[in-house]
């Protein structure tokens, strides 16, 4: 599909790879692999067009469509999501037009033996074939499936996009392109703004629907779900790994140890030559050999050893004072935005030393409570940060914050205190900003480097509580990896919102989800959340939640063991069992639901597939005036429509029964 020979990239004459060449083959699923500023994004703009390259050749066959999502992108703001999403079927539509204006003249003509008579009805045919092979007639369907997948609820589809952040619009960008099923997806970070929902939503369409997909992204369960070969751009190479992910990583260091024994084999035969060229250089009877050891030397094409980035952070939490034993004490709290409630009856106990993660979809709260703990903006309730706390916070946009006016040096340099600021140079050097790095300005580092440079400013003091506000984003999977080893070996307490399922995956022992205006407990890390099949109740309990704060905060450890007993939401009572035997009912019905959609699902695809077969026979001269053949092509359209609409009644239900769940 994508064929790339002796590609080369150079920036001020140093090429970030040179003499690249590998093909995009359909069904390839690529991951694209490097350490930042290797030149990862760059390729991807090479491949859809959108940049040249210095030298080499991508060819691209003229019928073969790629569709491109950059990290960065200008979004329109003049209309509904639906409307946004439905320009991914312009030229289905454009189509339409044709189509309906050339059955109008059809209509209109009476010269049904004329040579342009039949040839108005051979275009028709051939354009209303491709017509229906693009599904066109269930576009609208799919467009909700899509967005719906990517998040939105039914609700927002008639929405305005400026009423959406950033992030949501980029999802709206998405799922155009997806609805567009290109030839060739290349996707630049697709999973920045996207819940674990919508990630695994996402992972299912890429796996079962796309063609060919290359995509750059530091989601590392992401990509390990999704690829089948990875391309890693390394000492100015393309190395091309038939492999996913993981598989590549242990296959790279095997790689890398070769190159090693390799390099000191050849570095002793170098060394060897060299001794014998230097002790019989001036003998008459060793000229010979003297001069065949100079040629050899001469020929020996030294071996590269891939590289290896040894300047990734180290991340050392200074020591902080001992907290209270319950950081963070939440008793029905609850925040609304005029009508609009973003959750209500909060009620939950963070003890000191927990490691917890608020997970949930974008817009149900998460960074919203956060920044009720931080005391940023006002709420209703009780909520009370315990004794002795002092709060590391890192921001979403704690990036995006940053002076650009300023370098970095001078960045840290503002905040450092004390004998810290004699040891700036050493903590930018491990944080990737060493040498003349140092000294640029904040408003030409890339996203990641401004997150690295936010990150070191949190570093600096000492802190007993952390929470981190999608810390991951835009940071490289060496560096999620040491950030998480840190954030494991710190001793106070951690709440972290993210999406990352492989950072929070051995870190976290406890997740909160948001979602419908409430919070619900999980015990357990990540991965046990993912497989729960129920939602547990809503946290707090009863017998903590009537307990004052204050009560609370004067129980001694092992009463609060004892309290967290009690409130446990898989307890005995009736009330319990009888919501058990409700959420199972609940259960039965979705599932009941969607039986039904899958059934008619499938009896729309075997409509479609006769249709196609109709369609085939119509462009014969005999099929054509086969009225046995018509009446047979417009009652499969007619029940084609008829299950359509019932899918879309199932679909509704199934929503509101979700709702409801």
């Amino acid at each position: 599909m994508i064929s790339v020979e002796g590609l080369t990239v150079e920036f001020s004459v140093v090429p970030l790879f040179s003499g690249a060449s590998f093909v995009v083959n359909d069904r390839d699923r690529i991951a694209l692999v490097g350490k930042n500023g290797a030149g990862k994004s760059t390729l991807l703009k090479i491949l859809c067009g959108k940049q040249k390259p210095t030298a080499g050749v991508v060819s691209i066959p003229n019928e073969t469509t790629i569709g491109y999502l950059p990290q960065v992108m200008i979004l329109q703001d003049d209309t509904t999501v639906r409307e946004e999403a439905r320009k991914a079927f312009a030229g289905m539509i454009r189509l339409k037009e044709r189509l309906d204006k050339m059955n109008n003249e059809l209509a209109e003509r009476t010269d049904y033996e004329s040579n342009e008579y039949m040839s108005l009805v051979e275009r028709y045919t051939e354009e209303h074939e491709r017509y229906m092979m693009m599904g066109a007639e269930n576009y609208e369907a799919e467009i909700e499936r899509t967005l719906m997948g990517l998040g939105f609820t039914r609700a927002d589809l008639e929405r305005p996009t400026n009423e959406f952040s950033g992030g949501w619009r980029m999802r709206i960008e998405l799922a155009k392109i997806l609805l567009q099923k290109p030839d060739v997806l290349l996707l630049d970070e697709p999973t920045n703004h996207l819940d674990i929902e919508s990630i695994q939503w996402l992972e299912q369409f890429l796996i079962q629907s796309a063609k060919a997909v290359v995509l750059v992204s530091h989601d590392r369960a992401f990509i390990n779900n999704v690829t089948n070969r990875t391309l890693e751009i390394s000492c100015g190479k393309i190395i091309d790994y038939q492999v996913k992910y993981d598989e590549y990583v242990e296959l790279r260091k095997e790689r890398r140890e070769q190159q090693i024994r390799a390099y000191e084999n050849q570095q002793k035969e170098i060394a060897d030559m060299r001794a014998f060229i230097d002790r019989f250089r001036y003998q008459a009877t060793k000229a010979v050999q003297v001069q065949q050891k100079i040629k050899q030397l001469e020929k020996i094409v030294p071996i590269e050893i891939d590289e290896v980035d040894r300047s990734a952070m180290r991340l050392k939490f200074p020591p902080c004072l001992r907290s209270g034993d319950y950081p963070v004490i939440c008793e029905e709290v609850e925040k609304k935005y005029g009508d609009h409630l973003v959750f209500s009856d909060v009620t939950f106990t963070i003890k000191r030393g927990e490691k917890v993660a608020f997970v949930g979809k974008n817009g149900e709260g998460k960074s919203t409570l956060v920044k009720c703990i931080m005391g940023e903006i006002p709420f209703t309730g009780n909520l009370k940060i315990g004794h002795n706390i002092q709060i590391g916070y890192f921001a979403q946009n704690q990036a995006q914050l940053l002076d650009e006016s300023l370098t970095v040096f001078d960045t840290i340099d503002r905040v450092a205190k004390g004998d810290i600021r004699l040891r700036i140079n050493d903590i930018l050097g491990a944080f990737m900003f060493g040498g003349e790095n140092a000294d640029k300005k904040v408003k030409v580092l890339s996203g990641g480097e401004r997150s690295r440079l936010a990150m070191i400013r949190l570093l600096l003091e000492p802190v007993n509580l952390l929470i981190l506000d999608e810390p991951t984003n835009h940071l490289d999977m060496q560096s999620k990896d040491v950030l998480k080893e840190a954030i494991k070996a710190f001793d106070g307490t951690v709440i972290v919102v993210s999406h990352d399922r492989e950072f929070l995956d051995g870190l976290v022992t406890k997740v909160y989800e948001f979602g419908g205006g409430k919070v619900w407990e999980h015990l357990g890390g990540i991965y046990d959340w993912l497989k729960a099949p129920l939602h547990l109740p809503p946290v707090g309990g009863v017998s903590e939640s009537s307990m004052t704060i204050d009560e609370r905060l004067s129980m001694s450890s092992s009463q609060a063991q004892k309290q967290t007993v009690k409130a446990s939401p898989t307890g005995g009572g009736s009330e319990g069992a009888i919501a058990y035997l409700e959420r199972k009912e609940q259960q039965k019905k979705v599932k009941r639901v969607e039986k039904s959609i899958k059934e008619v699902e499938t009896k729309i695809q075997q409509l479609e597939a006769r249709i196609k077969e109709l369609d085939e026979i119509l462009c014969t001269p005999e099929g054509a005036s086969d009225m046995t053949v018509v009446t047979e092509y417009t009652s499969i359209r007619k029940l084609i429509d008829q299950h359509t609409e019932r899918w879309e009644h199932l679909y509704e239900e199934l929503e509101q029964l979700q709702i409801n769940e």
